[in-house]
């Protein structure tokens, strides 16, 4: 028989990795970057003109190779694309593992 174990809403936390908030987040914000370009039906090219990026290092962000870059960075992105962000702090949490950033995108 095999045995399955349900998964939290974070994959990063589930293999106990430390910075699973911030490639969330991360990943999050790539996830968003894509939809953008998507909806206003540009290739990667101008995309990453706009962005003031090189085009193989947004293939890479959209692809999930986001190490290296920074929040800030990803936030601005958006922000260039005609994204809205915005952050949502709440109270310091007293475990480490219950800490958490949430972004919300408009």
């Amino acid at each position: 028989m095999i045995e399955i174990e349900t998964g939290s809403a974070n994959v990063y936390a589930d293999p106990g990795r430390a910075d699973a908030g911030e490639m969330l987040v991360k990943a999050q914000l790539a996830s968003r970057i894509g939809d953008i370009i998507k909806s206003r039906k540009l290739s990667q090219a101008p995309a990453a003109e706009v962005l003031g990026i090189p085009q193989p290092k947004l293939s890479g962000l959209l692809r999930g190779q986001f190490h290296g870059v920074s929040e800030a960075k990803m936030m601005g992105c958006q922000a260039k694309l005609g994204g809205d962000i915005r952050i949502v702090l709440g109270p310091a949490r007293r475990t480490p593992a219950r800490r958490s950033v949430k972004v919300e995108f408009g």
